[in-house]
């Protein structure tokens, strides 16, 4: 097929990859450059970049809502796009061009977890399971019939960085399922009654509050991993946390018991791996040969 690609992140990458083994991309659409790392110069998605590698044209308009940025869409003359974590919305006038119209992968099980941070929120929600869905888009956020959808177990000891690169094969390998089947294919609406929102994750979500139960204070430091990371106030640094399990014991919150395992406001939690500042992640016993950890966090 004809296919117009929409994506911005590294989530998107290995979907870009599927389909331009098996489909005409006719063109790319991603986010602008934007100025990153220490000299704040522009600096291309991880869509643009490997668009470019595989030699096909990107477009990186500030928003669609603009006639011109919508006439290039219309010059494509695509059958379908193919839109994944693109970050920028996608109006009427869009979303009508297509002839088979505009296919949105999302990460998760809709209408569960609707909205900016499926991975991660369904991390720290405690959610056992969670998948992907191929969405026919319509104007309202990821409200649109499920034409395909494909579940995952969350492991005990799963990180957001770890689901996220599951999830984005399973939208690569979904996603040409659902092109390869599309005339067959029967939209089911989403039903009202099930709907939740994963709001976008905010800075200050980031430190733990060791009185919160030890399950909650795993589920976060498993969530936010890698990014923003969750941390905590060791003397003057702040320590990101990366990896964590429950653990036996218990004690004042933020008690350190024996190793890197603190007590919470119900139980304990053993940190795995851990950053600090200005340095690599590293497991937890090799944090603890530089930093000595007070007898309370």
């Amino acid at each position: 097929m004809r296919v117009i690609f929409m994506g911005t992140p590294e989530f998107s990458v290995p979907v870009l990859d599927a389909l331009h083994g098996g489909h005409e991309i006719v063109g790319v659409w991603s986010q602008p450059p934007r100025p990153a790392g220490r000299g704040k110069a522009p600096r291309k998605t991880p869509v643009h970049a490997r668009a470019e590698e595989l030699g096909l044209r990107v477009h990186t308009p500030e928003s669609l809502r603009d006639p011109a940025a919508q006439a290039e869409v219309a010059a494509a003359q695509a059958e379908v796009a193919v839109v994944v974590a693109y970050g920028l919305i996608l109006p009427q006038a869009v979303l009508d061009l297509p002839r088979a119209g505009c296919l949105n992968i999302h990460a998760s099980l809709l209408p569960r977890w609707r909205g900016a941070a499926p991975i991660q929120r369904a991390i720290m929600a405690g959610d056992q399971e969670t998948g992907v869905c191929i969405m026919r888009m319509e104007a309202g956020l990821d409200t649109g019939p499920v034409l395909l959808r494909a579940a995952t177990p969350i492991a005990p000891q799963e990180t957001a960085a770890d689901l996220h690169d599951r999830l984005s094969q399973m939208g690569a390998d979904l996603i040409l399922r659902a092109l390869a089947h599309l005339p067959d294919l029967v939209p089911v609406p989403q039903p009202a009654e099930s709907v939740t929102y994963a709001a976008k994750i905010d800075k200050t979500e980031a430190r733990i509050d060791w009185t919160l139960p030890a399950p909650e204070v795993d589920r976060r430091i498993r969530g936010l991993s890698p990014f923003p990371g969750a941390w905590t106030q060791i003397g003057a640094e702040r320590v990101k946390l990366l990896r964590s399990r429950l653990a036996p014991g218990g004690g004042r919150p933020g008690e350190v018991l024996a190793g890197f395992t603190i007590a919470c406001g119900e139980g304990a939690a053993e940190v795995l791996e851990a950053q600090r500042e200005g340095r690599r992640p590293m497991p937890a016993a090799e944090v603890l040969k530089g930093l000595a950890l007070p007898d309370r966090l």
